[in-house]
């Protein structure tokens, strides 16, 4: 299984996203791509910052929809 992404309706501030692989867990900073909380191996960890980075507009985007309980849209994953 590859590297999951999960955002959740009314969850705190700063906006963020999870992402759960191979036993691994982080809670990350749409803006910064920081960890909050977790830790994922650090291969894992790089591919979900680039892929951040390529998706930062469309994550954001997202956490306006949420914040307002609106569907959010699928992100496309890495190639």
């Amino acid at each position: 299984m590859g590297i999951v992404i999960e955002m959740y309706f009314g969850d705190h501030a700063p906006p963020h996203f999870h992402a759960r692989y191979s036993g691994g867990e982080a809670t990350i900073v749409i803006a910064t791509g920081e960890i909050l909380d977790g830790s994922l191996p650090s291969r894992a960890l790089r591919l979900v910052r680039e892929w951040l980075s390529e998706h930062r507009e469309e994550l954001a985007e997202n956490v306006e929809l949420a914040s307002d309980l609106q569907p959010v849209r699928p992100v496309a994953p890495l190639p």
